[in-house]
């Protein structure tokens, strides 16, 4: 099976690229037939031979695409009846054509005559709006996106052209309460934010990306004119599988990175330990908890291969990320928002040591997201990644907005760390505008300590002197693919114990391509 492409494409960054395909010689036209048959294509994959097919248009080329559909659909015996949202008349360019090919052999009824309950109909073409769509869904096109939603539910599949009429391609955003629920979505060339942000994602249905024959060269003319082009990728290993190290022959525990976590008091030692386990799984040679004296006890009843250094908190973890061995540590899980916490995220900021910040300590910086800044831009030299769900996101940067790709650049931008803004879509950013979307990761992972165990995972990789955004881009994948392998039932505590099936395959896909 071809494999698909990696990089996504905005509304905007999707144009251009069509208009550089046409500028290489590809008439618009053949781009429109290429786009509407691969739509014919993949409903005659839906229903029966000869079923009764609604083809909903709108006035823009998204209309074009559904006209050839409707005409392919048509030549392969299909029952097929097509509803325009306008006046054939006033269509233009080269849904204009389209349609003229169409109404040459057949007829287009207005939207307002379409079947109030589409009964026969076994599937619903949404080619109603594209990915442009800026404006919320009114008057019959409102009208009609409900009773489609509603058909959904009892007799028809819906099948959306580029994305579902009423969402946003950019941002991933439904624009009003009029949007179609789609059972699968066919697009083009490229995906685009919307196809796998929430709640696009859901909307979306199952995601076909169709090549209309857009030559792959345009991406390389428009990088250079908006960089964001290339930059934002979906998180899969081929985007970062180069960085991922494999430990060579020659390897010890001490050349393999020794990785410290932060243990919380007493009574919240846990998060701790579900980081350190994380982060010995994931690869890193040494692993120790740094404990407070009062709990002390507790970790050491639970600890085997990872150590245990005791620390007067906060001051006292100066001492032990003063060996310069110990070249990763993760602060938060555990440790509370007091100002204890804001101290050990100010020490560890200021050591040589790469740097996770979870939980707690984004809570500790809610009111000052300023100093945080100010003390990861220190030094500059080894990496920091943040890792808040949207919560966290909020309360420490609580004047962004957009959609979750802009706003994670923008705290990324902002801050000066790497940031992975966690959820079922979670962004991973650069501050250097690289992106990446994760798509893999299922609902198993909502469950208490998950986000222990990746912050630990992406601490490990780091003591391994795996490169810092790939680091992240592995970890978040790696922690959701633990997920997938283990299913239903998934707690915290299972995910480190999945790691070494995921990294067996990961290592042998390494060494496949450089075979």
């Amino acid at each position: 099976m071809k494999e698909m492409p990696l990089e996504i494409l905005t509304n905007d960054e999707m144009a251009e690229a069509d208009r550089r395909a046409v500028e290489l010689g590809l008439p618009s036209l053949t781009l429109m037939e290429n786009a509407g048959r691969a739509v014919a294509d993949e409903a005659e994959k839906m229903v029966d031979a000869g079923a009764r097919i609604i083809i909903l248009c709108g006035p823009g080329n998204n209309g074009g695409d559904g006209f050839v559909a409707a005409r392919r659909l048509k030549q392969r015996g299909y029952d097929v009846a097509v509803y325009l949202n306008g006046e054939v008349e006033r269509l233009k360019g080269d849904a204009a054509e389209m349609a003229k090919r169409w109404v040459a052999m057949w007829e287009v009824l207005p939207l307002s005559e379409a079947p109030r309950e589409f009964n026969g109909c076994q599937l619903i073409i949404d080619a109603l709006f594209g990915a442009g769509l800026t404006r919320a869904l009114d008057g019959e096109a409102a009208t009609i996106v409900d009773l489609c939603n509603k058909a959904r539910k009892s007799s028809a599949e819906i099948l959306a052209v580029d994305v579902p009429s009423g969402l946003n391609g950019t941002t991933g955003e439904a624009i009003g309460e009029h949007v179609i629920h789609a059972d699968r979505t066919v697009t083009f060339f490229r995906l685009k934010p919307g196809h796998v942000l929430y709640p696009g994602r859901k909307l979306c249905g199952h995601v076909v990306l169709s090549d209309i024959g857009i030559p792959v060269d345009v991406l390389a003319r428009i990088a250079g004119e908006n960089r964001s082009t290339l930059t934002t990728l979906c998180n899969e290993p081929r985007a970062w599988l180069e960085a991922f190290r494999i430990p060579a022959h020659h390897s010890h525990k001490y050349t393999r990175g020794h990785a410290v976590v932060v243990s919380g008091p007493a009574h919240r030692t846990g998060a701790a330990r579900l980081a350190a386990r994380a982060a010995l799984r994931i690869g890193a040679g040494l692993v120790t908890v740094a404990s407070p004296p009062d709990a002390l006890a507790e970790n050491a009843a639970h600890l085997t291969a990872v150590m245990l250094e005791p620390f007067e908190v906060p001051r006292g973890l100066d001492a032990i990320l003063a060996d310069k061995r110990r070249n990763a540590v993760v602060v938060g899980p555990g440790c509370g928002g007091g100002t204890a916490t804001r101290e050990m995220v100010q020490i560890a900021l200021h050591s040589e040591a790469a740097c996770v910040l979870d939980a707690d300590a984004l809570t500790a910086f809610s009111d000052c997201a300023v100093d945080l800044a100010k003390a990861v831009g220190t030094t500059p030299d080894r990496p920091v990644v943040l890792t808040p769900h949207e919560g966290e996101s909020k309360r420490l940067f609580p004047d962004l907005a957009g959609s979750k790709l802009e706003r994670a650049r923008s705290a990324s931008k902002r801050s000066g760390a790497i940031v992975v803004l966690k959820g079922p879509d979670t962004v991973i950013a650069n501050p250097d505008g690289q992106a990446a979307i994760n798509t893999s990761a299922p609902p198993w992972l909502a469950t208490a300590g998950s986000g222990d165990v990746l912050a630990g995972l992406i601490t490990g990789l780091l003591a391994q002197r795996m490169p810092g955004f790939e680091a992240a881009c592995a970890a978040v994948w790696i922690h959701g693919e633990c997920a997938n392998r283990f299913g239903p039932g998934l707690i915290a505590e299972d995910l480190p114990e999945l790691v070494p099936q995921v990294l067996r395959d990961l290592y042998a896909l390494k060494q496949a391509k450089h075979a």
